[in-house]
């Protein structure tokens, strides 16, 4: 099947493009002796995890249900994070987890000498208080009032007997610029800690195969924590495995006027690229230019009840009509995890596109789908 014979809505990942960025990660860990995990919350793909595991150490979860995925489908290190653990959970957490990283002391106290009797690596996640991000609290984990990791006055140091390790996650798409700077606030916080600990874990966050991403100072940041105290250190990104490998196919199915051109397509916002209202953002699309940029614009919109389900405007050489077909870029990462089926709209096909070109759908999803997530 060739790309254009693709049904719609369908995401497709491109497995050439994947093993681009894996090849970057791969040169990263070459040269530093880094290991790096993939963060499934942002890709999960699993009919790409054998691709993965060639490169990659294992993979990182944000509970039970992600953890059992990559230690059932990837099979490598399995690591795992909750801002806090479920009792009637845990146990199984432990039994298939490699590192397992708690919040709070709190949860160290009341899970730490299970896991570790149980032979598993446990670390803390820190707050180093030292926000890089700008506009973007709802993704920034040392804003006021953040769940995320332990303060530096929240230390316990009779507490920290058996934890080998030490994670802090504070960076969203960002360059090693944040990372640096975040780094001199870990030392700075907990660096009277770091010479006990055998490991440490940078997070995700890290977008490092965008194209203008400073590999360098990513580099000298690693070699730092290795040289200077004789650390393993870990990188739990997420999107960079999957950026700008991932497309999502959509169809035009009606044209409507409302003060503007209007083309109702049969993807959605809310349903099949949340981001789109969450973080928000306006998704790449083939072909396309800005409002105005090019002689026709359009407000591009889904099929779903809530008004603002609009992806964004956009403007086209020639007029949309019913029929053609759309392609938004960049849509392997988080948009495939968050799908929803709000008003009943079917989920996407997944499609993988070889490296001949060749594509083929490798998941369908109908009406059971929809009807099993509800009682």
């Amino acid at each position: 099947m060739r790309f254009d014979e693709l049904p719609t809505p369908c995401f497709v990942v491109d497995e050439a493009l994947i093993e681009n960025n894996l090849k970057i990660l791969g040169g990263v860990m070459q040269r530093t002796g880094a290991k790096i995990v993939l963060a499934q919350k942002a890709f999960s793909m699993t009919a790409m995890y054998p691709l993965i595991g060639k490169y990659l150490n294992g993979t990182t979860a944000s509970g039970l249900f992600e953890a059992r995925l990559g230690y059932e489908e990837m099979g490598k290190e399995t690591h795992v994070f909750a801002p806090a653990y479920r009792e009637d959970e845990i146990d199984e957490i432990i039994s298939i987890c490699d590192h397992i990283i708690f919040n709070s002391f709190s949860q160290l106290e009341k899970f730490k000498d299970k896991a570790l009797l149980a032979g598993r690596k446990v670390g803390l996640r820190i707050n180093p208080e030292c926000s890089t991000q700008v506009g973007h609290e709802i993704y920034d984990p040392c804003s006021p009032g953040s769940r995320f990791g332990a303060k530096r006055d929240q230390v316990r140091p009779e507490l920290l007997e058996g934890v080998t390790g030490l994670h802090f996650h504070t960076l969203c798409q960002q360059n090693s610029d944040d990372l640096e700077t975040t780094l001199n606030a870990v030392e700075e916080k907990f660096g009277e800690w770091l010479p006990r600990m055998e490991w440490i874990n940078f997070g995700g966050g890290h977008h490092i195969t965008r194209e203008d991403y400073d590999l360098a100072t990513l580099e000298a940041c690693i070699n730092r924590m290795q040289d200077k105290y004789g650390l393993e250190v870990y990188l739990e990104p997420g999107e960079a495995i999957a950026l700008n490998a991932g497309y999502l196919i959509t169809s035009v199915l009606d044209i409507h006027q409302n003060g503007m051109e209007i083309a109702i397509l049969d993807t959605s916002a809310t349903c099949h690229m949340p981001d789109v209202l969450e973080m928000p953002y306006r998704p790449p699309l083939l072909g396309s230019g800005e409002p105005g940029e090019k002689p026709f614009t359009y407000r591009l919109g889904g099929q779903t009840c809530l008004t603002g389900d609009v992806i964004g405007d956009y403007s086209f050489d020639q007029p949309l009509k019913s029929g053609d077909r759309l392609v938004f870029g960049d849509m392997a990462i988080y948009s495939m995890v968050k799908t929803n089926t709000f008003n009943g709209m079917p989920l996407p096909a997944i499609a993988v596109k070889d490296k001949d070109g060749d594509c083929k759908v490798v998941r369908k999803f109908g009406y059971d789908d929809f009807k099993v997530r509800l009682a």
